[in-house]
């Protein structure tokens, strides 16, 4: 990681510990004012529990024009950033994707559509979107590009708790971590009124809802196909299934909820001051907040399509969405949901 985005990061955390007036805005505070020197491991724990709620630089009086300068959630987005990259595996995909994020998302969700377009031509004797492309053909691809990026993620985590010297794995502080994280109690900003993110001087939870919207919306998806999963090899039932079906009970609800989640956050950032934030990451987020609402809405579309001659077109660009995301996973910024659940983790540790 770079010497310099942490020797910032130290001394900003110096001056907030020392004057303790954000005490109770979010859990980096507390984590913050637990010790009085910060180690490199400490400033990127420190990092990753920062939602970027942006409270904080609102509410402080040493930011610009005072000599202090303070800007600590820009000081730690960018160690939050610099740390994926040096925790990913292999590194040169993450830092390339986080400077040109949205090409890599355009170009990869072209060319992997072409690709089911182009094993489409050999045909498939099933029935539904498996005359399109073969339950085998689809296992064949998606099984390793989910397992891959999975194991790729895992290594990045190791090294993360290592780094930060996590301890031992309990129940316990999963479970503060895990209900924390479902309530994303810290975009409230400690007081309740929600976080800064859109306006200086308005409070809103809008940020916070709209995370909820695509978190929910997403487990609802992977909980649809793990649901289609169990039916297929568990009961011998194949797609496609019905409307009252649950894997359609728990998909449509979960795509509007992503789709819909997606395009507020991006509507949300194009508001919001980038001065606050990793300047230099913003086309890399806004490329997977874009990929991942695509995947959503292309998954309705697929949907309402089903059974016209806009199926194989239309199937063809979200499985090539969907690859995409997979392969994509612990280079983006969907990554942050697994190491911000770690940082909870090893908070939850810190408390005990």
């Amino acid at each position: 990681m770079q010497t310099d985005l942490i020797q910032e990061a130290r001394r900003q955390a110096e001056i907030c510990n020392a004057c303790r007036y954000c005490e109770g805005y979010c859990s980096v505070f507390p984590s913050m004012h637990a010790g009085r020197a910060f180690s490199e491991g400490d400033i990127t724990q420190l990092a990753n529990l920062c939602h970027n709620c942006r409270g904080c630089y609102y509410a402080c009086q040493y930011t610009a024009p005072h000599e202090f300068d303070l800007n600590l959630p820009k000081a730690l987005a960018e160690v939050r950033r610099g740390s994926w990259e040096e925790f990913a595996w292999p590194q040169p995909l993450a830092r390339r994707f986080h400077s040109h994020g949205s090409a890599i998302a355009v170009v990869l969700t072209i060319g992997f559509a072409l690709m089911f377009w182009a094993i489409r031509s050999i045909g498939s004797s099933g029935e539904g979107f498996y005359a399109v492309l073969s339950h085998s053909a689809m296992v064949a691809i998606f099984l390793p590009a989910f397992l891959l990026p999975l194991f790729s993620l895992g290594i990045g985590l190791r090294r993360y708790w290592r780094h930060v010297g996590g301890g031992r794995l309990d129940l316990s502080s999963i479970g503060r971590a895990v209900g924390k994280a479902a309530k994303m109690k810290d975009l409230a900003a400690g007081h309740g009124e929600g976080c800064n993110f859109e306006d200086e001087d308005r409070f809103s939870h809008a940020r916070r809802h709209i995370h909820q919207a695509i978190m929910y919306g997403f487990l609802l998806c992977f909980a649809a196909t793990t649901a289609g999963t169990v039916l297929h090899y568990g009961l011998n039932l194949a797609a496609p299934y019905g409307l009252w079906s649950l894997p359609k009970i728990l998909g449509i609800p979960g795509g509007i909820l992503l789709t819909l989640g997606c395009a507020a956050m991006a509507m949300l950032k194009q508001r919001s001051n980038r001065d606050l934030g990793d300047a230099g990451a913003w086309g890399g987020e806004m490329g997977f907040v874009l990929l991942l609402g695509f995947t959503g809405f292309s998954g309705l579309a697929l949907y309402v399509l089903g059974g016209t001659v806009m199926a194989a077109p239309v199937l063809a660009l979200h499985l090539g969405a969907v690859l995409t995301l997979f392969v994509l996973t612990p280079f983006t910024k969907m990554a942050h949901g697994f190491y911000r659940l770690a940082a909870l983790v090893r908070d939850a540790q810190r408390t005990l």
